[in-house]
């Protein structure tokens, strides 16, 4: 089953500086049939204006993972670490035990576009820590790239929870198979583009939840950049944070 959830019906955002879209429920927007999926618990499409950012603010027990389309993102955090991530760049920072970070726009004249999205870890109180990786297009271009794992094969980040994220870019006749344990979930975001996904047209922003489902075949890309999770097949409903 594909439940398909449209880029107009996330929830809106819009501060001025910032222009944020949250697919699950997170700070002012509320929607109790919108609170995660599985482990997954935001996925925040986030547009800064030029020199502009969030200041130092705290997280714990959370994985944060940064996935930037446009532009670039400087960050900060209470571990030493500095950064700047743009596109084809793939952050994870595990909060653990406590962690406080900054993120602004690194550019005075350029709007940054970044996808944050936040996992539940499996244990909480671990030790803090930070990745980040880049990964070429050339390495996504009609197919998936696994981006993020547990226990970070082919190169990805390593996740704390049973879950992995892959990436992939389909243009023209550009398609992909990917073959699904039908005892598991999935999510599909289409972060920009258009696609169709067993037949059905996504378009920049829209969503699914994929549930019982042995296999994905993605066709008709136009312009598409693409994250597919694999979950849990648990139905939690987590707090926001």
């Amino acid at each position: 089953m594909i439940e398909q959830r449209l880029s107009e019906q996330r929830g809106l955002g819009d501060h001025g500086w910032l222009h944020s879209r949250h697919t699950f429920s997170f700070a002012s927007y509320w929607d109790p049939k919108q609170v995660g999926f599985s482990d997954l618990l935001v996925i925040n499409d986030d547009q800064v204006a030029a020199g502009r950012g969030f200041g130092a603010h705290p997280h714990s027990n959370m994985e944060i993972i940064s996935y930037v389309l446009e532009g670039a993102l400087a960050h900060k955090d209470s571990m030493g670490t500095g950064s700047v991530i743009v596109p084809g760049d793939v952050q994870l920072m595990s909060a653990g035990s406590g962690v406080t970070h900054s993120e602004f726009n690194n550019s005075g004249d350029e709007g940054v576009h970044f996808l944050q999205i936040w996992i539940v870890p499996a244990e909480n109180g671990t030790e803090p820590g930070y990745q980040q990786v880049s990964v070429p297009q050339a390495d996504k271009r009609g197919q998936f790239r696994l981006i993020v794992s547990p226990k970070g094969d082919a190169g990805s980040l390593t996740v704390r929870q049973d879950m992995k994220i892959y990436a992939g870019f389909f243009d023209g006749a550009e398609q992909a198979t990917i073959d699904l344990d039908p005892n598991r979930y999935a999510y599909i975001h289409v972060a920009r583009g258009s696609i169709k996904v067993n037949g059905i047209e996504f378009r920049t922003g829209d969503g699914a939840r994929v549930r019982q489902e042995d296999k994905l075949t993605f066709t008709d890309g136009d312009q598409a950049e693409v994250l597919l999770f694999d979950l849990r097949p648990v139905e939690v409903n987590h707090p926001t944070r």
